[in-house]
C-alpha cells in the first residue's frame, strides 16, 4: 500500500498500532477511534521543549486517563530536544507568538514531522510495531506534510533500519470540523490546541486557539474549553 492510502486497505488497523500524538484534538480523536479495531495502540508523545508543551502533555495523560481501555497502552515518552536548532523561534521562547489572525503558515515549525518519525521509527522496529499513525488533516499546507514527503520519509526509515514500517494518515481526506464530529462522544474538552497557555488554560487569542474555536463552533458542538480570555 502506499504511504497513507488507508481508504482503501484497513488492514493495518488489525494489528499493534503507534500513534504520534500531541494533545490536539485531531490525534486524539485518531487514538479514540484506533482502540476500537486494534488489539494495542500505543500513544507516543515527543517532547521538543516547546514553550506549551507542559500543559499539552498534561491534557494529554488525562484524555487518555478519560478513554481507557484494555488496547490502549501506557503512553510513551521520547526526547527531541530542539532549542540549540530553533535558537528565539517563537515556539520556544513564547514571545510573538501567532495570533488570531495571523496567516497559518505563521505556525509552521520547520522539521517537524521529520524529528517526529525519527525516534518513533526506531522505538516501533525494536518494539515490533509496525504501524505509524498520525492525525494529520486535509489541506495541511507545509512542506512535510504532503504525500511525497511520507512517501520519502517511509523508505529511507525502512532503508535504514531494514524494516517494513507504515506510516498512515488515516485523516489526510478530513477537516478538523469532521474530526471534532467523528469524536463527538469522547472527552474533547481535554484535547489541547493552544501555542500560548496562560496559568494551565487555553490563552484564548493565539492562532490555534482561534481555529479551535471556529472548528467547535460549525461543528455545532459545544466548547467546555477553559479560555483565559
Amino acid at each position: 500500500m502506499t504511504t497513507g492510502s488507508s481508504n482503501h486497505d484497513d488492514s493495518w488497523r488489525r494489528g499493534p498500532i503507534a500513534v504520534l500524538v500531541s494533545g490536539g484534538p485531531d490525534s486524539a480523536v485518531l487514538v479514540g477511534e484506533l482502540i476500537g479495531s486494534s488489539p494495542q495502540v500505543v500513544p507516543i508523545y515527543v517532547r521538543m521543549g516547546s514553550f506549551w508543551e507542559i500543559a499539552e502533555e498534561h491534557s494529554l495523560r488525562e484524555f487518555l486517563q478519560a478513554i481507557e481501555c484494555d488496547s490502549l497502552k501506557p503512553l510513551v515518552t521520547l526526547e527531541m530536544p530542539i532549542g540549540q536548532v530553533y535558537g528565539n523561534h517563537w515556539s520556544i521562547t513564547g514571545r510573538q507568538v501567532p495570533d488570531a489572525v495571523s496567516p497559518d503558515a505563521a505556525v509552521f515549525l520547520p522539521g517537524r514531522n521529520l524529528l517526529l518519525l525519527a525516534q518513533t521509527s526506531i522505538w516501533c522496529n525494536l518494539h515490533k510495531v509496525s504501524v505509524i499513525a498520525l492525525g494529520l488533516l486535509k489541506g495541511n499546507p507545509f512542506p512535510d506534510s504532503s504525500d511525497a514527503f511520507f512517501a520519502s520519509c517511509q523508505t529511507t526509515i525502512n532503508t535504514s533500519l531494514d524494516a517494513h514500517l507504515k506510516i498512515v494518515r488515516p485523516y489526510q481526506h478530513l477537516n478538523k470540523v469532521e474530526v471534532l464530529i467523528r469524536g463527538r462522544s469522547m472527552p474533547l474538552e481535554l484535547t489541547w490546541s493552544c501555542i500560548m497557555p496562560v496559568n494551565g488554560s487555553h490563552c484564548g487569542q493565539c492562532n490555534k486557539c482561534a481555529e479551535r474555536r471556529k472548528a467547535f463552533r460549525d461543528a455545532g458542538l459545544e466548547d467546555s474549553t477553559v479560555y483565559a480570555i
